[in-house]
């Protein structure tokens, strides 16, 4: 019996319920606007989908889980990035960073040991993490019939961000058939953003965010490499929220986050600090050892503070960074790897793109999500296209599309 009939047999309001939002978001990735299509202005040449995913190989997929009202709402779902598609079983050079531990991202310890990467990269609400860890590695023990330890798909990675505003999230909804469905979903090109995913309950500088996406490609002069960025964006300050230089947070200041009962207010106080957290997954294919990536993974708080982050002392933001480079020679278990690697006194370029990319891709996240009432009626309002780009075309900023 297949995947789908077997969860069909079980779990059949689930089943149509992720198809149709397999359908949906497909649609909404083609449909919707994006930052540039607002005129928002951004240095550097995207790849083909500005996405991730212009990076060869890569495959990102969801599963989003959005119903209920009251007590019972449930907004939230899995992101899965596959930094090789679903049949990969190697390993990749990969990095870490914490710009503030107020997070958690799980398998970092290996990570940071090994310098390598070799499991798919998971991201949910902070509640789920437990289970989707656990389902994430029977997904690969039972495609790739592994047999015991392994510290590829025995300590996979997967990080979180709270979506308890709008979210039941202590009603534990994200089951392990979700994390299959967003990993067998897995897919290239474009890719939705907004409220998907793991993404679906978050809030971004007191606007409704989630999933956003954006890549860079080098002038052949610098390689031609490209760099692709995915964000679960649920961090930062609405006055220090910032678009193309402009200080769109002091132009818009109502549309703040709505408590759905009295008494809620106290919950919501936090976020003009900049309460939240943001998780970044960097993809490259330019030849970067463990080292290198490191010091990109840093880079991308450049980013995150561009826009108005400020790494808040109950943020978690969480970044990771790999190569698709060397693939085949680091999974050698046998003779001499033979590495390209580039050298340190070409990588200014890459940080650049590092930086541009993570910025763009915040901004999409916010540009894509829709206002969002969800837990106990608490509602989330969406970035005001119009109003952005008075913001813009104010300062002088705004770029015909």
């Amino acid at each position: 019996m297949s995947f789908q009939n077997k969860v069909g047999s079980l779990f059949p309001k689930f089943v149509a319920t992720f198809l149709f939002v397999a359908l949906t978001t497909a649609a909404l990735a083609q449909s919707k606007p994006r930052a540039r299509d607002l005129g928002v202005p951004f240095d550097g040449t995207p790849g083909t989908n500005n996405a991730i995913t212009d990076v060869k190989g890569v495959e990102v997929g969801y599963t989003t889980l959005n119903s209920g009202s009251g007590d019972k709402a449930i907004r939230t779902g899995v992101t899965a990035v596959l930094p090789q598609g679903k049949n990969f079983n190697g390993r990749l050079f990969a990095a870490w960073h914490t710009l503030n531990g107020n997070g958690e991202m799980t398998g970092t310890t290996w990570i940071e040991e090994s310098g390598g990467l070799g499991s798919p990269i998971l991201i949910t609400n902070t509640h789920s993490v437990g289970i989707v860890r656990d389902a994430v590695i029977e997904w690969g023990a039972k495609k790739f019939q592994g047999e015991g330890y392994s510290g590829d798909f025995s300590l996979p990675v997967v990080a979180e961000t709270w979506d308890g505003y709008l979210n039941d999230i202590n009603g534990f909804h994200v089951k392990k058939e979700h994390v299959f469905a967003a990993l067998d979903s897995a897919k290239t090109g474009s890719i939705a953003e907004g409220n998907v995913g793991g993404g679906t309950g978050m809030v971004a500088h007191g606007f409704k965010a989630g999933t956003g996406t954006a890549s860079r490609v080098l002038e052949a002069r610098f390689g031609g490499y490209t760099v692709g960025v995915l964000v679960q964006a649920n961090y930062g300050s609405r006055q220090l929220f910032t678009v193309a230089g402009v200080p769109v947070g002091r132009e818009i200041t109502d549309l703040q986050i709505k408590p759905g009962q009295p008494g809620m207010a106290s919950n919501f106080r936090k976020t003009e600090e900049g309460a939240g957290s943001i998780i970044v997954v960097l993809a490259t294919d330019a030849p970067l050892l463990s080292h290198q990536l490191k010091r990109i993974a840093h880079r991308i708080g450049l980013g995150v503070g561009k826009v108005g982050g400020r790494g808040e002392n109950s943020s978690g933001d969480i970044f990771i960074a790999f190569s698709t480079a060397n693939a085949a020679e680091f999974a050698k278990n046998e003779g001499i790897a033979k590495i390209d690697m580039l050298p340190n006194d070409r990588i200014n370029m890459l940080f650049w793109a590092t930086a541009q990319a993570t910025e763009e891709a915040i901004i999409n996240a916010l540009v894509a999500a829709e206002t969002m009432t969800g837990y106990k009626g608490n509602t989330v309002y969406a970035l005001p296209h119009g109003r952005l780009q008075e913001a813009l075309k104010k300062y002088n900023r705004l770029q015909k599309p």
